[in-house]
């Protein structure tokens, strides 16, 4: 046998090694990636109503007071997707708010919360969005009010709130306070939603996680606030809320539903419980005064629940979301509980659980009558969240024919 054939055999051993460790490795970064995908709600913002099969492809409308901007295509499509896109040009997008082109992104994307993803997340999530299926499609033109059309104007907006800090853990809290802090203020975005903004759609002083209305729906406090943020929840509750969408204190309704179902439903209970350690430390901010409830209207709310409401939301029947205490009543915005009896809602199906309730819509309730009985249950079983007007509700009504 020739001496040079051992060594061959041995180099070629070693080559198959490292191939297999590469794909491994690859596939480690590519799992990583979806897992990414999964913490960041991408298939949700991306993603258009109605359209099966089409995941990532885009279209989904984000609605604010000048406008909407409907969400980009971020599957691998070469013509209408990042097909074309480069790592670095992906980095760029998620980290300073500039496309493949040089265009300048709007804030609906979040990448002002993205900027603190380290490279290496940003490219494994590249590397996840590569396996996905094309979709050709182009998403519809932004309908925006002048000046916020002119995407030159976000430069400035960088400028004045563009905060690119990385994100530095925290040595005075646990491993699992500051993955909580890092899946709550990095990938998962949570302030988009849940912190009050100011007119040009950057964070309000002192807002941070207060509440803010979004689309139609409520938002609510994730501080430790009584009645109206989670001062009431204890970790466990949160964990429950995150995994299943409901827990003793309600079920999860609106836009959030998406959340549960695409996100936190999907993530590690290590990641679960590390946001409930994080949200639970976050000090409570001051609640507003609530004024005693108007007797003529509590009285009227009274008569709409007994008739519409009690059959099911009696003190006795377990099957439906108690009042008492419920996440979605005592809010201090009552935008959601005034959307819920005019649309409806439905439990939401997660991964190993059953789904639940289905609410009736009441839409032809008139805005007095609806504004009674949210003033009812926001005032009734020991709850204390003050008056719904009938100009509150009418207002509600009237975003909701505009976003159908």
């Amino acid at each position: 046998m020739s001496k040079a054939l051992p060594s061959l055999l041995v180099l070629l051993f070693g080559l198959l090694i490292c191939t297999a460790a590469n794909a491994g490795n690859k596939q480690d970064g590519i799992a990583y990636g979806r897992y990414l995908a999964t913490l960041g709600d991408c298939a949700i913002c991306h993603t258009r109503p109605g359209s099966s099969g089409q995941t990532f492809a885009g279209g989904y409308p984000l609605h604010a007071y000048f406008g909407t901007v409907y969400s980009t295509n971020i599957t691998p499509d070469r013509v209408t997707g990042i097909g074309s896109w480069t790592k670095d040009q992906f980095y760029r997008a998620l980290h300073d708010g500039i496309a493949a082109d040089g265009h300048r992104l709007y804030p609906a994307f979040p990448y002002a919360y993205f900027t603190a993803l380290p490279r290496a997340d940003s490219d494994a999530l590249y590397a996840y969005l590569r396996t996905i299926k094309p979709v050709r499609y182009r998403p519809p033109p932004n309908k925006l009010i002048f000046p916020t059309n002119i995407r030159l104007g976000m430069t400035i907006w960088d400028w004045l709130f563009l905060d690119k800090s990385p994100f530095h853990a925290d040595p005075a809290h646990s491993a699992a306070w500051n993955r909580g802090k890092w899946l709550v203020d990095v990938p998962g975005h949570c302030g988009g939603c849940h912190t009050a903004k100011a007119f040009f759609f950057s964070d309000k002083p002192g807002g941070y996680l207060r509440g803010e209305t979004v689309d139609g729906w409520y938002a609510p406090d994730l501080t430790g606030a009584q009645p109206n943020g989670l001062g009431p929840w204890t970790a466990a509750d949160i964990e429950t809320y995150l995994k299943t969408g409901s827990n003793r204190f309600g079920r999860v309704v609106g836009a959030m539903k998406d959340v549960v179902r695409e996100s936190t439903s999907r993530m590690s209970d290590a990641d679960r419980a590390a946001i409930a350690t994080y949200l639970k430390s976050l000090p409570a901010g001051r609640s507003p005064q609530i004024a005693k409830p108007d007797a003529k209207s509590m009285a009227t709310g009274r008569t709409v629940f007994v008739e519409r409401c009690s059959v099911c939301h009696a003190a006795d029947t377990a099957d439906y979301p108690a009042l008492k205490n419920n996440s979605v009543v005592v809010q201090r915005d009552p935008a959601t509980l005034l959307r819920v009896i005019l649309q409806g809602a439905s439990s939401i199906a997660v991964p190993g659980e059953n789904v639940g309730y289905s609410m009736p819509a009441f839409p032809t309730l008139s805005n007095a009558d609806l504004a009674a009985v949210a003033t009812f249950v926001r005032n009734s079983w020991g709850n204390s969240a003050g008056d719904v007007t009938p100009k509150q509700a009418g207002s509600v009504r009237t975003q909701l024919r505009a976003l159908n």
